[in-house]
């Protein structure tokens, strides 16, 4: 059998890269996992090893193990992969990212026409808040091992800027903050980061900024999707997003959607104790209380 620390797994993209016990060690803690599921986890995997496995793999062999310590906790180290379950479309990526924003308290419009200084536009959300406004354009990705690159800032910075110079005459937009963001699912290329930190654009991606992405941000503020919860079905996902409930928070006040869908009382209570239990899981982070809008340069 191969030692672990000589074998080299497969990522989403194809590179092989050799299989490190640290970070999947710090994936399942940062899940809520405590240190002796962590322990068998990582025990039973190294049983599986051989080279040339898929982290896919891996990843499944994680989370079904998991699964049978802690439901939430499973649910929490799925989540890239229930926000890929979002749809193909993008349209629910950014009804996700907008209910983020609303429960911060910042007024939002999804898919609004505005008109810039040479064409109109059609941007994902606009966020505003007291002297704030924000032009946010989300690159949504179905796929692992897929990145946004530079090209992706390169033309949102020119929307932008055609966008932000006929909000510059709106009376009383003197004093306003104005500035573009990009949002994705999936991670930036070297270059795109370093094009976004020149142009003054904010990137928000899986890991980036560094500490502060949107897995972290999620995390922090126990803003998870419907498609984390095991105890839904692939179909009530479905309907849930095809109803604009795109947060497990918002189930709360949902009980009658649910009741619509055929459920009975046992099973929306199950669904209902499985989103509390995921949104208020006390984890220790160094994100507590961030707001996902605290990153103007």
């Amino acid at each position: 059998m191969h030692e672990p620390e000589n074998i080299f797994i497969k990522k989403a993209s194809g590179a092989l890269v050799p299989f490190s016990d640290d970070k999947l060690k710090r994936s399942l803690h940062k899940a809520g996992a405590d240190e002796s599921s962590i322990a068998t986890i990582i025990s039973e995997i190294k049983k599986e090893l051989h080279p040339g496995i898929s982290t896919k793999r891996i990843y499944r062999l994680a989370l079904s193990l998991l699964k049978k310590d802690s439901g939430f906790i499973a649910a929490r180290y799925r989540l890239k992969k229930a926000i890929m379950e979002l749809g193909p479309s993008g349209f629910p990526f950014e009804k996700f990212i907008a209910g983020i924003l609303r429960h911060q308290g910042y007024t939002v419009k999804v898919g609004e026409i505005v008109i810039g200084k040479c064409v109109q536009h059609e941007i994902d959300i606009i966020a505003e808040k007291e002297d704030h406004r924000f032009m946010i354009e989300c690159k949504y990705h179905n796929q692992q091992g897929i990145f946004c690159d530079v090209k992706i800032p390169l033309y949102i910075q020119a929307r932008f800027k055609d966008v932000e110079s006929q909000w510059g005459k709106i009376p009383g937009s003197v004093t306003t903050f104005h500035q573009g963001w990009v949002v994705t699912n999936t991670r930036f290329s070297p270059d795109a980061i370093q094009y976004g930190t020149c142009a003054g654009l904010f990137l928000l991606g899986w890991d980036h900024p560094y500490k502060q992405g949107l897995k972290e941000q999620i995390d922090s503020m126990g803003l998870y999707p419907i498609t984390c919860l095991a105890t839904l079905t692939k179909y009530e996902k479905k309907q849930l997003l095809d109803s604009k409930i795109v947060l497990c928070k918002e189930l709360a006040g949902s009980e009658q959607m649910l009741k619509s869908l055929g459920m009975n009382r046992t099973r929306i209570s199950c669904i209902l104790n499985e989103a509390e239990q995921l949104c208020n899981i006390q984890h220790k982070t160094e994100l507590a209380g961030t707001n996902i809008l605290k990153q103007e340069p």
